[in-house]
């Protein structure tokens, strides 16, 4: 039997690694220099990417998508990793350096930046992998750690999704880059009610518990610090045979006691 004209395939796109950019303030940038400050942020996203000896995303059918005031680039998998480390930090140093040559009547240079990976249907950017890469760069977390560059003199802040955190910082892939350098919070998006999942808040220079002050939503100490990937101590160290009780004459209702504690010693003088 013939198929349908227009079937539906099935199939799973090949994964790609993906990076959003996104110009502060374009849209308040006089028309008639839009052209030229845009010029300036595709070179340096060239020359940085020649730096971190990344392929470039036109090697990949419509790996370039060009979205006015930023860009969405598509690289191979493979390569995941350096779009963490070095790519932000080298970014990040790149706009600094813009920024001491720039002409007092040239707008700063500030960027918003997520990374992501999953399949997706090209040329024609098909998937669900896009939208997430918009709506991380669009969050109002990474918007939030903006601030935090600015305050700090960086001029990048930058949302991972989960998966990518898992892939090249969690798995020690990122030489330069621990943990340390990032904050977990939760990426929502003020028009998307719909959208809200994990993400990692990256600002070079600065530490994750540097750029907390600044998030809503970023997600607190102690849920992360008991949360199934890293468990806390009391759940997963050993209880010596000689050591001390607890005693509880109530119902226990702390959320941290009562979710940490695995094994209860008896008191050997009830037995």
């Amino acid at each position: 039997m013939d198929a349908p004209l227009h079937a539906e395939s099935l199939d799973v796109p090949a994964e790609l690694a993906l990076v959003s950019i996104d110009m502060e303030k374009y849209s308040q940038i006089p028309e008639a220099r839009m052209a030229t400050v845009r010029c300036d942020l595709d070179n340096i996203v060239v020359t940085t990417l020649a730096k971190c000896q990344l392929p470039a995303p036109q090697n990949i059918p419509g790996g370039y998508k060009d979205n006015g005031d930023g860009a969405i680039l598509l690289f191979p998998p493979s390569v995941l990793a350096q779009l963490v480390d070095p790519l932000l930090v080298q970014l990040n140093a790149a706009l600094m350096r813009y920024e001491q040559q720039r002409l007092a009547s040239s707008p700063v240079l500030r960027l918003r930046a997520s990374v992501h990976v999953g399949p997706l249907s090209v040329p024609d950017h098909r998937g669900n992998a896009i939208n997430d890469t918009t709506r991380l760069l669009n969050s109002q977390a990474t918007r939030q750690a903006l601030s935090a560059a600015k305050d700090s003199g960086a001029f990048l802040a930058a949302a991972l999704s989960e998966i990518v955190y898992q892939r090249t910082v969690h798995a020690g892939r990122t030489p330069d880059l621990s943990s340390h350098h990032f904050l977990e919070a939760i990426a929502r998006v003020s028009d998307k009610p719909g959208f809200e999942q994990p993400c990692r808040i990256h600002v070079p220079g600065l530490t994750g518990p540097a750029v907390r002050p600044y998030l809503n939503d970023a997600i607190s100490p102690a849920a992360a610090y008991s949360s199934p990937e890293r468990p806390s101590d009391a759940s997963t160290a050993p209880v010596a045979d000689s050591g001390g009780t607890f005693q509880f004459h109530g119902q226990v209702n702390d959320p941290t006691i009562a979710n940490s504690i695995k094994t209860l010693r008896i008191d050997r003088r009830q037995r």
